[in-house]
This record gives structure tokens, C-alpha cells and sequence, in this order.
């Protein structure tokens, strides 16, 4: 760090990606990326794409990918938000509805950048500490009224809430805003957009990333009320109010027009993770009942970072942490079937040794 640093950001701990090594090939398993390409129809836009528009701004309300997420979704273009990846809808959220007097609550094991982000803004927020089994505890969420982060499926768990629990979380903390992160939710979850027309305090966002293969392409966005979604617009606007290029744009929409593609990819996904933890469990594993593209899974005998470090001896990476209640686990991507069946090959190499 420089001589120049603030003084509130001496110290700061910034967000860990999932590694990225250039060393060598591997099958990886650790950051949650499709294992299937875009869809055809996404490849030709790109192809058909006139580059000299590169040279003008991008069209900084979206019009048309909102009216198609709109039209997908049963919502109106008014209650939906574009992002630069749905990490820029938490940045402008944590930003736009907490200042000193609120608590912000999330999870205690869930995803890290929530941290990150409060911290950068200065926000106050409270961990709730999952249930022994891992679980949400949605009591915990209703006993005092604050802004809330629902993470649904939550990671690294993999874990969900039904639709009932989160109308329960909302309504008892209806006073402030309750951001529903869906960033898996295409993997065999129930999405809450449509509590998002029942209650004003809902907000919900979602990825291209995941289920629609489009992780480098850096695409989110969120549905709301229209006067929730006018706040984010304004914090946007008073940031960075070309945050989605050109080229995310077009290939966005394109994306949208080949749903069926992607919601079939996301049925292979689902049971290549069943088939996954079938295997797992008969190697003596314990698993959590994921709804998510990754495993959360712990193997007797075996510390994470053992099978961690084994596995990336053999050209595979996984996810591994070493917080407490959750080092002894590993999360693990969904791949192809082809690459589940070599994980597992490894594993039964792994623990016969």
C-alpha cells in the first residue's frame, strides 16, 4: 500500500477471486462457470456485430435487453436494472439504502463479497450464524427490522429457502429493503420475482454468469419495485452511467432469445450434480443438499485443504476455505459429466492412499 491510502482503508481486506492459474491445464472446478458455451444464437450476434458502433457510447438505459428480461420475467421494463455483473447491483444496493443508522443482515457462511462490500462503504452489518445443519435461520432474520441479504441457493452451501420464508423475512422487516441474491437460482430453485409485485421491499437479483454461460461477458441485473429500481438507476448514473458496453448488450439480448437452450443446459447441469453427489456419497462423503451448479461436500478423515491441495496435484481445482465451521469442506463446480467422473476417479485415489 502507498503512503496516500486513506486511513479507513489501512487494513482493508479486499475480495479473494476463485484462482486463476496459468501454469499448467486444468479441469476447473472452483469458480461456478457454465461448462457449456454460449448458445449458437449468442455466437452469431457476435459475429454478425457491426465493431465501428464500438466507437459511440452503449445505450446507457438498456432499452431493449430490459424489455426482453421484462417480457421473460411477466415484469415491466420499469422494474428491471442492468448491471456490470450482479456484484455492481450489490455495490450501488449496499451504497443506496444503508447509512449509519441501519444494520445490514447476512449469513455468516455465504458469499464473501458481502463483507467486502460493507466494508468499503462503511456499512454496519451483523453475520447471522447459519443452523447447525447449515440452513438459514429465518427467525433470526425477523427479530429485529433491517436491511437484509438473502443469498437463495446460498453458497457455498447450495442450500435454498422456499418462497414462503422469504415473504416471511420481507414482511417482517418491511421498512427496509430485502435483496434477494439469485445468482444460482436456474439450477433448480424457485425464484422470488414474483414477490417483487406483492411486496415493494423486494428486490431481486440475477446473473448471466451461471446459468447462461456469459461469466466473462459480466452481465447482471435486478427486479423491483419501479421506485427501488429509480433508486439504483440514480446511484448508476452518478458513478458510472455506461457501465454495460455495446457488446454485453447485443449478446445479452441474444442470450434472452435462446433461453430454451440454456434452461436445457441448466437441466444437464442439475443432474450431472445428482449423479455427482450419488458418487460422492458412496466414496463415504457428506453432502448438502445443493440446488446450485456446485457440490459443498466434507470427506471423513480428510482436512479440505488436504483434498484441496491432492486434487490440484491431479490437475483439478476446487474451492477450499479456511473459516471456521467450513474448512473441512470443499465446494465443487458441476462440469461435464466427462469431468465429474474424472474428479471422482481421483478422489477414490486420493483416500485409498
Amino acid at each position: 500500500m502507498s503512503r496516500f491510502l486513506k486511513e479507513r482503508y489501512q487494513g482493508f481486506q479486499s475480495y479473494t477471486p476463485g484462482e486463476q492459474p496459468q501454469d499448467q491445464e486444468y479441469i476447473k472446478l472452483n469458480t461456478n462457470e457454465s461448462p457449456y458455451p454460449p448458445a449458437p444464437g449468442v455466437i452469431s450476434a457476435l459475429d454478425e456485430t457491426d465493431f465501428e458502433r464500438l466507437r459511440l457510447y452503449p445505450d446507457p438505459t438498456g432499452r431493449r435487453l430490459k424489455e426482453k428480461i421484462a417480457k421473460l420475467y411477466g415484469v415491466r421494463p420499469e422494474n428491471v436494472f442492468l448491471s456490470n455483473g450482479s456484484d455492481d447491483i450489490l455495490n450501488f444496493a449496499f451504497l443506496a439504502f444503508n447509512d449509519d443508522d441501519d444494520t445490514l443482515l447476512f449469513p455468516d457462511i455465504t458469499y464473501s463479497f458481502y463483507k467486502v462490500i460493507a466494508g468499503l462503504h462503511g456499512v454496519n452489518y451483523r453475520e447471522v450464524p447459519l443452523k447447525e445443519d447449515m440452513t438459514v435461520d429465518v427467525e433470526a432474520f425477523c427479530e429485529e427490522s433491517s436491511n437484509v441479504v438473502i443469498p437463495n441457493p446460498n453458497a457455498p452451501t447450495g442450500m435454498t429457502l422456499g418462497l414462503d420464508a422469504i415473504r416471511e423475512i420481507a414482511k417482517a422487516n418491511s421498512n427496509h429493503i430485502v435483496l434477494v441474491d439469485e445468482a444460482y437460482v436456474d439450477f433448480g430453485a424457485e425464484t422470488a420475482i414474483p414477490l417483487t409485485k406483492e411486496l415493494d421491499n423486494v428486490l431481486v437479483s440475477q446473473t448471466f454468469s451461471k446459468s447462461r454461460s456469459f461469466a466473462g461477458g459480466r452481465l447482471g441485473f435486478a427486479i423491483g419495485d419501479e421506485g427501488v429500481i429509480r433508486d439504483l438507476e440514480m446511484i448508476k448514473y452518478s458513478t458510472n452511467p455506461y457501465n454495460v458496453n455495446t457488446l454485453s448488450l447485443i449478446l445479452a439480448e441474444a442470450a434472452i432469445d435462446e433461453n430454451d437452450y440454456y434452461v436445457a443446459n441448466c437441466r444437464k447441469v442439475a443432474e450431472t450434480r445428482e449423479a455427482a453427489e450419488k458418487a460422492l456419497k458412496a466414496l463415504g462423503a457428506e453432502v448438502l443438499p445443493s440446488k446450485a451448479n456446485f457440490i459443498f461436500a466434507r470427506f471423513p478423515g480428510f482436512e479440505g485443504q488436504e483434498i484441496y491441495s491432492q486434487l490440484k496435484k491431479r490437475g483439478i481445482l476446487v474451492r477450499h476455505w479456511e473459516q471456521d465451521r467450513i474448512r473441512d469442506w470443499s465446494r465443487i463446480t458441476v462440469g461435464t459429466p466427462e469431468q465429474m467422473e474424472k474428479l471422482v476417479d481421483m478422489l477414490k485415489e486420493i483416500m485409498k492412499k
